[in-house]
């Protein structure tokens, strides 16, 4: 039994000595630092959305179209006039309610290959009441330039409804305005020469000095040749290595997969009408004394009623007397010590003091007004 004893001791021994070690590497392991892809946070410059716009006609509506204005029935009728059939726009106007005018517009990338299809939006430009259950018929969609890029047709989609009768009504989301996914036929390409570029331009979102230099340290590193240089808070300029000359899709799908870590300002952005507060991590606070307190003022008024008893003398008149009672209350506010060095800390103190997000808004001001909170302040 005393080998067994000792051996238990030796088994003892190791795992103190395993733990400590372990102890040791948790403590000397390095802060897990997480960066983004730069196709992330910045994009090549050119390769970007384009904007397109068109006129259209929903039809097909169930008595929520247009009921005036010659801007719909003119067109509605020079488009029967297309087809073969007569039509005189006053013979239109005021006798149907199943067609609407829309503005038609969409989203076209670069390089986007005629045939393919992208999503549109259309929304009302008269007095339509709803495009539920319409139609959008043949629309060109036209770029800056004038030119047809695509042609947009079908079902539009409104999330919602319009519903009721003449003492009420209902109405779900935005009636006036749908979708139409894959709406439009790409009919022409917006081009750029890939193969011919020998410089590259990275926009990064966000204007941050500190984010394009690690973004140029990053590519230069990864490369193990000096091809990219931060050319100010928002763009890096990058020359194609001769390796790539021929190979430049690629060696910008290499660019966009490297990781770097993105540095943001400090920033509090407020949206008075909401009530909504969004911080960023690195927003920090000077430790401070704070109390806030709310002043209630409540103004109740009653009506008394006099009337005349049933054999008063005539003329006698019912005399309303109305009665205005003004309460007003004052909260008590305790002063109370917020230690904030985090954003973690600067919300678990203002919580503490059970403040509505209202009343955040203020506190918030005139902190920033002391010049304790070490951030932008942003009031939209």
């Amino acid at each position: 039994m005393r080998p067994l004893r000792a051996s238990n001791q030796s088994l003892d021994g190791l795992a103190v000595i395993l733990a400590v070690f372990m102890c040791i590497a948790w403590i000397a392991a390095p802060t897990v630092v997480y960066a983004e892809r730069i196709k992330d946070v910045a994009t090549f410059s050119g390769i970007r959305e384009n904007e397109l716009i068109g006129y259209g006609i929903v039809v097909g509506l169930n008595g929520t179209g247009d009921k005036d204005g010659t801007y719909i029935f003119q067109p509605f009728a020079n488009m029967l006039t297309r087809m073969g059939v007569n039509v005189n726009p006053a013979d239109i106007k005021g006798k149907t309610k199943n067609i609407a005018a829309v503005i038609v517009t969409a989203k076209l990338q670069t390089m986007t290959k005629p045939g393919s299809k992208v999503d549109v939006q259309v929304s009302s430009i008269g007095d339509a009441k709803s495009l539920q259950g319409g139609t959008l018929l043949m629309t060109p969609l036209k770029g800056p330039d004038n030119q047809v890029y695509a042609l947009a047709q079908g079902a539009v989609s409104i999330g919602g409804f319009v519903a009721g009768g003449a003492g009420a009504q209902t109405i779900k989301n935005h009636p006036n305005a749908g979708l139409i996914p894959n709406g439009a036929i790409v009919e022409k390409e917006v081009p750029i020469q890939l193969s011919r570029k020998r410089h590259l331009e990275l926009i990064t979102g966000v204007q941050d000095f500190t984010t394009t230099k690690r973004i140029a340290e990053k590519i230069n590193r990864d490369m193990n040749i000096e091809v990219a240089k931060a050319e100010g808070p928002s763009s890096v300029s990058i020359n194609v290595p001769e390796a790539y000359a021929e190979k430049i899709v690629e060696f910008m799908s290499r660019i966009e997969l490297m990781e770097v870590e993105v540095d943001a300002p400090a920033k509090v952005v407020v949206n008075e009408r909401t009530g909504t507060i969004v911080m960023g991590e690195n927003v920090k606070i000077s430790p401070i004394a704070l109390a806030h307190g709310a002043l209630t003022i409540e103004i109740k008024t009653e009506v008394a009623v006099s009337q005349p008893l049933p054999l008063a003398p005539k003329g006698a008149e019912t005399v309303v007397v109305p009665k205005t009672e003004v309460k007003a209350e004052e909260k008590k506010a305790a002063l109370t010590e917020v230690k904030g060095a985090t954003i973690g800390e600067l919300v678990k103190g203002l919580n503490a003091l059970g403040v509505s997000p209202k009343d955040l808004i203020a506190i918030l001001q005139a902190i920033k007004a002391s010049g304790s909170l070490k951030a932008e302040l942003v009031i939209m």
